[in-house]
């Protein structure tokens, strides 16, 4: 940074700060046109300016001002006024509302704005004739309050030493840092009646004599560190510690804010792939040309520190690239072979980056210039530098982070250093994302495990079923079943565990198929309900033995003899409606059922007279009392009836404190109903309890329903 002073008045002073190496696009135009509120000799300037109240609105006022003005010299086209392309109008705007701000807060006078549009070459320019000339915008901010100095604590100034000034300029907003990080030269001038602060930003046009020099390349680390900066000057952010703590950050404090925006964009996805497919845009163009995450497809990811176990192959997860129409042709060759790093790290180390060979493809270069196969992915110039960064997390090689850069014959160290924090973040989401899906899919096989394949067709008996979990639920403790039992029976279920999730289900996985078992055995329905609940009430009985044996045990100062289980895997309850049904002989319609509820809600007929009655007495829970009895009760289901059986999701669906059922809601539902084959009137069921509250069910909702055919048309 170069900074002049000057007094070409008694009554100025003025100090210039540019923020890039001279020679660069060009220069500022210098703090004297900065400064002063006239035309001076030389080139036309396009200026306009506005004077803005000391109030809150005034940052918004300047910052339509500047997009108005940017406008309007686009509309007139002016010269160079092409260049005024959207991200200019994003800076300028930017720096002119932290400009606009800071005076209003610190000064409180009223603010003189005034934007310049200058096709002439700065002051750095004239002085070094064989610099391009570059045009520029130039954005005034004057206030009345010259006394007031403007400070602006340098960077690495440690807090303690810059005291009350550094306390001020913590609190008053970015600023001139801000400025000096995104601007191509800024100043500050001081007048008996006004302080100027100024800046100057570059306009991009073709201008004459661009062609015979070409404008100096600025390092990818140095670039990085002033986008990093900029970014962590307007990322939101607690205060920091006055004293930096030994190798704190890398590629200077911006690093911070992004692995932060990496982090809480990549603990948001369930997905691995989704993980690659942002992890690849997260790096691509900020830190390389093009990306590549290679991924296992094991559930565990590869054993050790290698790349691949034995027999186990990677997957070319996701592929980015700063030119879209340059994928293909990376993807082609980065999956002829994909990445080996050596098998030499210690397995209790550190996972590392490591230098790669240029992707080769034919009819590229080599790093060094000359023709032999090299794709060139970031087609800037021949060849470039490439890292490998392997993905590890809890031990497991999940995968590999590929990516590179064109133009560099290797990465920095900070930059390395940024790509390995980033690799483990990227790594541990995708563990995450992987644990999601392996528990996804094993709720998936339970569920088909806990509900039948199919149901059965009953001669004579339209049958329909609503099963729904309770959003959110892996697996539900309501199940249903219909099945044929032998010597013209048909048997159905509809069970209600206590409870929910994985220890409800377990529940479910023993009743359903007992209840298969006893049946196609010839056991009646009163004998299965008695058989069940028995086995229920032993394993009731035997987790409560074991829990008092570990009591006891523990107050007499001996070992437990087993494990006290958690209250979630305390043996269940179980509600039960569980009946059989034989059609009519002759095909005339109708049926003849059998069934008990055991503690479950009371199954309803619909008449064809639209009447509806209750079919079965309440009962005993199952696995509450070993010794309980049950009885079964019989009817005749005519033609044209309807048996409705549902699960207490149905009956206490909340709306506020009024249930579902109350007043008999069910019934009055069901009698809605009348005239509906078995599929219309389950669907109008569903959708009735649906509607009765505008927030999903927050229990499992089941409900079956059988019509015997025939009946009044």
């Amino acid at each position: 940074m170069r900074t002049t002073t000057s007094s070409p008045r008694d009554d100025d002073v003025m100090a210039t700060r540019t923020t890039r190496p001279g020679g660069m696009r060009g220069g500022a135009r210098g703090p004297a046109a900065a400064g002063s509120v006239t035309g001076s000799a030389g080139p036309a300037v396009r200026a306009r300016s506005v004077r803005l109240p000391g109030d809150p609105q005034a940052a918004s006022a300047a910052r339509q001002f500047v997009r108005d003005s940017f406008a309007e010299w686009t509309a007139q086209r002016l010269p160079c006024a092409e260049g005024l392309t959207g991200r200019l109008t994003d800076e300028t705007v930017l720096l002119v509302s932290e400009l606009v701000t800071n005076a209003v807060v610190h000064a409180g006078t009223t603010v003189e704005l005034r934007c310049r549009l200058d096709p002439a070459p700065g002051r750095e320019a004239e002085a070094d004739p064989g610099a391009v000339a570059l045009p520029g915008v130039v954005v005034e901010v004057s206030d009345r309050h010259p006394t007031r100095p403007i400070r602006a604590r340098e960077q690495g100034t440690p807090a303690e030493d810059a005291g009350a000034e550094g306390a001020a300029a913590e609190s008053g907003g970015h600023g001139l840092r801000l400025i000096s990080a995104v601007a191509e030269s800024w100043g500050i001038t001081y007048h008996r009646a006004m302080k100027t602060v100024w800046f100057r930003l570059p306009v991009d046009v073709d201008v004459p004599g661009a062609g015979e020099r070409p404008e100096p390349e600025i390092p990818y680390d140095d670039r990085l560190q002033r986008e990093l900066r900029a970014a962590e000057l307007l990322a939101p952010a607690a205060r920091r510690p006055a004293r930096r703590e030994p190798g704190a950050g890398r590629v200077d404090n911006g690093a911070l804010s992004f692995l932060a925006e990496a982090s809480d964009l990549l603990s948001g996805q369930l997905d691995a792939d989704q993980v690659a497919a942002l992890a690849a845009q997260l790096i691509v163009p900020r830190l390389a040309d093009w990306c590549a995450v290679w991924l296992h497809d094991g559930d565990g990811g590869a054993p050790g520190r290698g790349i691949a176990a034995s027999g186990e192959e990677q997957r070319l997860a996701g592929v980015w690239h700063a030119s879209e129409s340059r994928t293909d042709a990376l993807r082609a060759a980065l999956e002829k072979q994909p990445p080996e790093v050596p098998s030499g790290a210690s397995p209790g180390s550190a996972p590392a980056a490591v230098r790669w060979p240029w992707p080769d493809e034919p009819g590229g270069y080599e790093p060094d210039g000359h023709e032999s196969g090299g794709y060139e992915p970031g087609g800037y110039e021949p060849g470039g530098a490439a890292l490998a960064c392997p993905l590890v997390a809890g031990g497991r090689r999940l995968g590999t982070l590929l990516l590179g850069r064109g133009g560099l014959l290797g990465f920095p160290d900070d930059v390395v250093g940024l790509l390995e924090d980033l690799g483990r973040r990227v790594a541990r989401a995708v563990a995450t994302a992987r644990a999601y899906s392996r528990q996804e899919r094993i709720s998936q096989v339970l569920q088909r495990r806990l509900l039948p394949r199919g149901r059965a067709q009953v001669p004579g008996v339209e049958s329909a079923v609503v099963y729904e979990p309770r959003e959110g639920a892996w697996a539900g403790g309501d199940f249903w079943d219909l099945f044929e039992a032998g010597d013209g029976r048909w048997c159905f279920a509809l069970g209600d565990v206590c409870g929910s999730g994985p220890e409800a289900a377990a529940v479910t996985g023993l009743a359903r198929p007992v209840l298969r078992l006893l049946a196609r055995d010839g056991f009646g329905v009163a004998d299965v309900l008695d058989r069940l609940n028995k086995t229920m009430a032993r394993e009731a009985a035997d987790s409560v033995a074991a829990v008092a044996a570990a009591v006891a045990a523990a107050g007499a100062g001996a070992e437990a003899p087993v494990e006290i289980r958690e209250e979630g895997e305390q043996a269940r309850f179980l509600s039960l409606l569980y009946g059989e049904i034989v059609p009519h002989p002759g095909g005339s319609g109708g049926a003849r059922c059998t069934l008990a509820s055991a503690g479950h809600p009371l199954p309803l007929v619909l008449g064809t007279d639209g009447t509806v009655r209750v079919v079965a007495a309440p009962q005993m829970l199952l696995g509450v009392v070993q010794d309980a009895t049950y009885v079964s009760e019989s009817f005749d289901l005519c033609p044209g009836e309807t048996l409705l059986c549902v699960t207490d999701g149905v009956t206490e669906r909340r709306s506020g404190r009024r249930l579902f059922d109350d007043e008999d809601g069910l019934a009055t539902a069901l009698a809605a109903g009348a005239g509906l084959d078995a599929t219309a009137l389950a669907d109008h069921l569903r959708n009735t309890v649906h509607a009765f509250d505008p927030t999903p069910p927050d229990d499992d909702l089941a409900l079956l329903v059988l019509k015997a055919a025939g009946g009044p048309a």
